[in-house]
């Protein structure tokens, strides 16, 4: 896990200290789940003393927002990479969705605890992941308004836009989660509706 991002937005210069912590943290997480993860286990994994730790971060649910914080930012930056790199544009929209979403929940999902780790990830950083949300739905948008340009697709005749084209494939993306069917069990379903964004960009 990369810890310190730039993105198009901001540079971040990370505390080493700080860094490390998260790293280890996020294994700490992985390996043992959030309830059962002490401070005592985050320290001793990344070799630092208890007070140590407790100088950089209150408690273990601030680590873990902070890991989120980081994990989302890195997720971000990835996608809108994806978005503007080369190759068709329905692989760029997958590619970008890998980057946003899917390969963070592989590695979840490898994990035993990983349904403990979501459900713990929407009670403590849930105003992290909206944040997320809508900055993803603005970097689609762009990315399908430019490419609708591009082809002189006409979306508007069609009742659509480049934001709602975006909105829907997050709310897809967020229906899916409530009914239990999350990472890879996911990614067939947003295939299905980048093919019907292709068949309106190919509207002219």
């Amino acid at each position: 896990m990369v810890v310190s991002t730039v993105t198009s937005n901001e540079t971040r210069v990370e505390d080493p200290k700080r860094t490390r912590v998260l790293e280890g943290a996020m294994q700490v997480f992985l390996a043992y789940g959030f309830s059962r993860t002490t401070m005592d286990d985050i320290a001793r994994a990344v070799d630092i003393s208890r007070p140590a730790l407790y100088l950089l971060f209150r408690n273990k649910a601030d680590i873990f927002r902070a890991v989120e914080q980081d994990l989302l930012r890195e997720s971000r930056a990835n996608a809108c990479a994806a978005l503007r790199g080369e190759g068709a544009f329905s692989d760029r929209l997958l590619a970008a969705l890998d980057q946003a979403l899917f390969r963070l929940l592989r590695k979840i999902h490898e994990s035993p605890h990983g349904d403990e780790l979501l459900d713990f990830n929407n009670q403590i950083a849930a105003d992290l992941v909206a944040e997320w949300r809508q900055f993803m739905i603005q970097c689609f948008a762009k990315s399908i308004g430019e490419e609708a340009k591009r082809r002189g697709a006409k979306l508007e005749e069609q009742g659509l836009s480049a934001q709602s084209l975006a909105e829907m494939l997050f709310d897809l993306l967020a229906g899916l989660k409530v009914r239990g069917t999350r990472g890879l069990q996911a990614e067939p379903h947003c295939r299905r509706f980048i093919y019907l964004i292709e068949l309106a960009l190919d509207q002219k």
